[in-house]
């Protein structure tokens, strides 16, 4: 059993959940942030993550990466490093597990379609919609609505970026039933949550862009950080064809980052002092992270796969057309709401922006496959 770190979340010390949940209510020998991880592998919007997309929409192959097979390794990630670090591992999985539960179909393309129609109702973000299907959508239990989530979960989910200076209307209605202390930094283990899902996805994307072949070797050695793992690779296994050795290019990228990731927050976190959760807190600054020379690289990294996988004549076409989908669905429940299921068409009102609102939770909560199965359905 690991011990805690003094700076650690420990769930004994929770702030608790919105609703008290009686004894009998309360099933097996699990702690506070147990249970959180276990609602979440349990629910409908978690299962849903096996059919939305995490770089390519609907793809060919069963080999690439869906936003549920991210989430599973970014929690591998997670619980690793939080194990090392003394930090609390079920409510760093837990995190890691449910950050992109928010993410409607079509990843940033769908987003970006609904954002665009809710730009006079207040906008769509991700991360709040997140919450909003936690803490209001999911509701699997008799006695109120939402998985009913702790605190400690429930904040950093919504720093899953860094503080809010100036949350959405959706963050504002949430922080007004829960308040989340939207302005301090987050525990440690939704920072570490955070950065994990850098790792994964900067490391996964690359094997699925070179997988898909939009991506070449070549191309990526351009890149500083990608040529040193590289060489490193190449010394190790020299005999081996270059075809061979891909897969390990991306293990020593996501070993070099984890350890360097584990010296620069252990060097943080003795430099600042801290020594509860609080302190974090209150620090005005995030501890967990790269070394300043690593996180320059990784900038780098990310810039190399925004200009070419993220914005491949590609994926942006695929792109079009996942906007085009989101946004005719959109259109088609404004005008004639009855197209909904009838547990949604009942419930749409006809003032706005409870409207627009409503609808716009309806398609953000479906899967890739659904909505162009809605979008068949309605415009043939």
């Amino acid at each position: 059993m690991t011990i805690l770190a003094s700076y650690a979340c420990h769930p004994d010390a929770s702030r608790g959940r919105l609703h008290a949940e009686r004894s009998g209510e309360v099933r097996g020998p699990r702690d506070m942030f147990q249970r959180d991880r276990d609602r979440i592998i349990h629910s409908i919007a978690f299962r849903r993550l096996r059919h939305k997309t995490q770089v390519f929409v609907s793809p060919d192959g069963d080999h690439f990466r869906v936003r549920l097979t991210h989430s599973l390794e970014v929690a591998q990630i997670g619980r690793t490093t939080a194990r090392t670090l003394g930090l609390n591992e079920d409510l760093t999985e837990a995190l890691c597990l449910a950050h992109d539960i928010g993410h409607p179909p079509f990843g940033h393309a769908g987003e970006d379609a609904l954002e665009a129609a809710m730009e006079e109702h207040g906008g769509f973000d991700h991360n709040a919609h997140t919450l909003r299907t936690l803490m209001l959508l999911e509701s699997p239990y008799p006695r109120f609505k939402g998985l009913n989530l702790s605190w400690e979960m429930l904040e950093g989910l919504a720093k899953h970026n860094g503080p809010i200076d100036h949350p959405n209307w959706a963050m504002r209605e949430l922080d007004a039933l829960f308040p989340l202390d939207l302005t301090s930094h987050a525990s440690l283990e939704a920072q570490l949550a955070a950065i994990s899902d850098d790792i994964a996805y900067d490391n996964h994307d690359i094997d699925d862009g070179l997988r898909a072949g939009l991506l070449t070797l070549e191309q990526l050695l351009e890149v500083p950080f990608v040529a040193s793992c590289w060489d490193r690779v190449r010394t190790r296994y020299p005999d081996v064809p270059q075809d061979g050795l891909l897969r390990e290019l991306v293990r020593e990228q996501i070993g070099v980052m984890a350890n360097d990731l584990l010296a620069a927050t252990r060097a943080n976190i003795a430099e600042s002092r801290v020594e509860t959760v609080e302190d974090v807190r209150a620090l005005g600054r995030t501890l967990v992270g790269f070394s300043p020379e690593l996180a320059a690289q990784e900038r780098d990294l990310k810039r190399f796969m925004y200009a070419t996988l993220y914005h491949h004549p590609v994926q942006m076409a695929a792109a079009d057309r996942a906007r085009v989908v989101v946004t005719d669905l959109f259109r088609a429940y404004q005008e004639q709401p009855g197209l909904m299921p009838p547990e949604w068409r009942d419930e749409c009102v006809r003032q706005e922006p409870e409207r627009s609102r409503h609808i716009t939770d309806f398609i953000a909560g479906m899967t890739d496959r659904y909505a162009e199965k809605r979008h068949a359905e309605i415009f043939g």
